[in-house]
């Protein structure tokens, strides 16, 4: 059995796909030789993203503007999307939200759906509307965040939505499976261009605690997209796989 990561004639979505890590994914599964639809609220974010994807690999890459907290604007996404290369294959739920709030009581009710609409919503309905249309074999694949299962109150919000992932990550298995699988990655502190929020130099003396004694890399979540993305995760389903240094492994 050969273990070598080929996607070539396989077509990925990403949500969140301009930047951070949901850009270094569509990076990775182009490299690896799938067409990348990259998708973000901006055009001029995804058509850059894609310019620079197709450049780095040679891969064909389009981008496509929307807005996953819109309940419409899902189905616009999925049909642009299974217009764009004709199938879909790999499903990631990549974009999210974390805005922040003085205190709980302070915290909007605006603030609260917008957090919900974005992280969760937003994954239930491209889900649902993919999973009929996405080719047999195909992969979900939810990044979720460890604030799911290690809240603190200046996230509590945010961790909450992550939470209801998680969850959905095992319904949704369980509702298309066996023709699709779906997975969630729990992604851990990557140092990603919103890293300034709480890369202090506390975190830093802190981190030396955990495991790794760091944070991530953006491309150290490759390897877990391009496992779940591919044939050698074909008997793995319903998971929530931390990938965040072993920091969930820590009191």
């Amino acid at each position: 059995m050969s273990v070598a990561i080929d996607l070539s004639g396989r077509v990925a979505l990403v949500t969140g796909g301009s930047r951070g890590l949901g850009l270094e994914m569509s990076h990775a599964y182009a490299q690896a030789g799938a067409n990348v639809i990259i998708a973000s609220r901006k055009q001029s974010g995804v058509d850059e993203a894609a310019a620079a994807v197709t450049e780095a690999t040679g891969v064909q890459a389009v981008g496509i503007a929307g807005h996953v907290g819109d309940w419409d604007g899902c189905a616009m996404l999925v049909d642009a999307a299974l217009a764009a290369f004709g199938r879909l294959d790999v499903l990631v739920n990549n974009a999210g939200i974390a805005p922040t709030y003085d205190s709980l009581e302070t915290a909007s009710e605006k603030l609260f759906d917008k957090t919900l609409e974005v992280n969760l919503k937003g994954p239930f309905r491209m889900a649902t509307l993919a999973a009929p249309k996405m080719s047999d074999g195909g992969s979900i694949i939810n990044i979720s965040s460890i604030a799911s299962v290690r809240p603190k109150t200046t996230d509590l919000i945010y961790a909450a939505a992550k939470a209801g992932l998680n969850t959905l990550t095992k319904g949704l298995a369980q509702e298309y499976g066996p023709r699709l699988r779906c997975n969630t990655i729990m992604a851990g502190p990557f140092l990603t261009d919103l890293a300034d929020a709480w890369y202090t130099d506390e975190w830093r003396a802190r981190a030396k605690e955990f495991p790794m004694g760091r944070a991530g890399e953006p491309n150290e979540i490759v390897g877990a997209a391009l496992y779940f993305g591919s044939r050698l995760s074909s008997f793995t389903t319903g998971t929530v796989l931390p990938v965040d240094g072993g920091r969930t492994a820590t009191s």
